[in-house]
């Protein structure tokens, strides 16, 4: 692949998109958005709200947000309108790997803008990465609306002053973690939701094999897997190769688990199988990413440096 290509910032007369590229919506996520761009202007980027169809509640088709042929129809006009910068996933749940089908990477690096989202949304930064556009991988309609201090500011903030900025730059530094592995790694930044990027193995869409190429810098994170499915798809990731290669990890929030009978925590089984791997680079325990609010943006093909020592781990993206 070639040079990544950064989006614009967000003009101050730009226009965002909201778009439902996967499950349904509750009403009052949209309807809170849509007050925040009415009421608090100054919080959000862009200066208008644009609402596609698939994010209205009586489109929704089963458990989507809505037709597959709307989801689709929603993300292609949003994607090619010169007057959008900015598009925003209301939410994942499941369903963005039915799009990849019908939007092809010559399309989506004819226009370049900044996508954000997380969880199922992981599938459509694989897209935009292998398409090479760089994407923000954060929080969506719901964590905007319920937006709380995560002890980064608050978010809405956060992501206003980076998608607007024309030299986007994030650094965070968070407090160490037993379980880390110290040391520092460079190299490009990749990853999101396990069970989505997983279920992208072997095909054209796999950025975790990224890693077999090039120098990278893997996050993970997920909700509501147990501990032994998170497991199976780590195995995946060492048996590929993927583990030995990367030049760091950050494991995010694994959230709405069980303790079995074997592991107490999700964290026990992931430090056991990578002291067990002989994993050797940067790893960093807990990091603020994931289905929580603590859930900071992070940029899909950014070029960082990841340190880690005994008392504090930091990342620099510099885009």
């Amino acid at each position: 692949m070639g040079k990544l290509i950064v989006p614009a910032g967000v003009r101050g007369d730009g226009k965002v998109a909201l778009i439902g590229p996967a499950t349904r919506i509750k009403p009052e996520i949209v309807e809170g958005l849509v007050s925040l761009y009415a009421e608090h202007p100054d919080e959000m980027p862009g200066a208008e709200l644009i609402v596609y169809p698939s994010v209205l509640d009586e489109n929704a088709t089963g458990s989507y947000a809505a037709s597959l042929a709307q989801r689709v129809a929603d993300f292609t006009d949003a994607w090619s309108r010169e007057d959008v910068d900015l598009v925003i996933c209301a939410r994942g749940g499941y369903g963005c790997v039915h799009l990849l089908d019908y939007l092809s990477t010559d399309f989506i690096s004819a226009h370049p803008k900044w996508l954000v989202g997380f969880s199922d949304v992981s599938a459509l930064h694989a897209l935009l990465y292998k398409s090479g556009i760089a994407s923000i991988h954060g929080g969506m309609a719901k964590q905007l609306v319920e937006d709380t201090n995560s002890g980064f500011g608050a978010y809405r903030r956060v992501f206003k002053n980076f998608v607007e900025s024309a030299s986007p730059m994030l650094e965070y530094t968070i407090p160490t973690h037993p379980y880390n592995i110290p040391g520092e790694g460079r190299g490009v930044l990749l990853g999101g939701n396990l069970a989505v990027l997983n279920g992208l193995g072997g095909t054209p869409f796999d950025i975790m094999a990224e890693s077999l190429r090039q120098d990278v810098i893997l996050f993970l994170e997920d909700v509501s897997e147990p501990i032994y499915a998170v497991e199976r798809m780590l195995y995946r990731l060492h048996l590929q190769g993927v583990l030995g290669k990367v030049r760091g990890i950050i494991v995010g929030q694994f959230t709405d688990w069980k303790s079995d009978r074997n592991y107490e925590s999700m964290y026990d089984m992931i430090h056991e199988r990578f002291t067990e791997w002989g994993v050797s680079c940067p790893v960093a325990f807990d990091f603020p990413v994931g289905h929580n609010f603590r859930n900071v943006p992070l940029v899909e093909g950014a070029k960082v440096c990841f340190r880690i020592d005994r008392e504090k781990v930091s990342l620099e993206m510099k885009i």
